[in-house]
C-alpha cells in the first residue's frame, strides 16, 4: 500500500467519525431544540404579568369570559414551527406567504391556548397572530402537527 493510499484511508476513517459523531450529538440533542414538546406550558391567571402585547390581549380576553386559568404556549416567530401549522387560510405556510398575503406585515407569532369549558371540556387551539401596520390581529386559528 503506497504512502497516499494511507493517508486517503486514514481521512476518510476520520470523516466517518467526525459525520456519525455530529448526527449522533443531534440525535441526543433533540434536533436543535425545534420540537414544540420542549417548549413548556405556563398558566396565565390574575396575576400573571404578561411579556408582551399578545399575552396581554389573551389575559384580558379571559378576564372578560371569566375563563382563569388558561395555559399558553408562545412558539414565538419560530419558522420550523410554523411550517407544522395546518389552518383554515394557511396550511404550511412560510414567512413568505404570510408577508405576500398580508401586506404591511411586521411580525407574526404562533400560540397555543388551553382552558376549560364550563362542563370541563378541555379545549386546545393554536392561533396565528399577525401584526400588520402596528395592530396585532388572529390570522387564522388551527390544530399544529408536531
Amino acid at each position: 500500500m503506497g504512502k497516499n493510499t494511507k493517508y486517503l484511508i486514514l481521512f476518510l476513517i476520520f470523516d466517518a467519525v467526525a459525520i456519525g459523531g455530529y448526527f449522533g450529538f443531534k440525535a441526543l440533542k433533540g434536533g436543535g431544540g425545534s420540537d414544540g414538546n420542549s417548549i413548556p406550558w405556563v398558566m396565565i391567571d390574575e396575576a400573571y404579568i404578561p411579556k408582551d402585547e399578545v399575552e396581554a390581549f389573551i389575559k384580558t380576553d379571559a378576564e372578560n369570559r371569566g375563563a382563569f386559568p388558561i395555559y399558553i404556549k408562545n412558539y414565538g416567530s419560530n419558522e420550523k414551527i410554523l411550517s407544522r401549522f395546518k389552518g383554515k387560510q394557511y396550511v404550511n405556510p412560510s414567512v413568505n406567504v404570510l408577508k405576500m398575503l398580508n401586506k404591511g406585515l411586521e411580525d407574526w407569532m404562533l400560540v397555543d391556548i388551553k382552558y376549560k369549558t364550563e362542563n370541563e371540556r378541555e379545549i386546545v387551539r393554536t392561533i396565528l397572530y399577525l401584526r400588520v401596520q402596528k395592530q396585532w390581529k388572529v390570522g387564522d386559528t388551527a390544530i399544529l402537527i408536531l
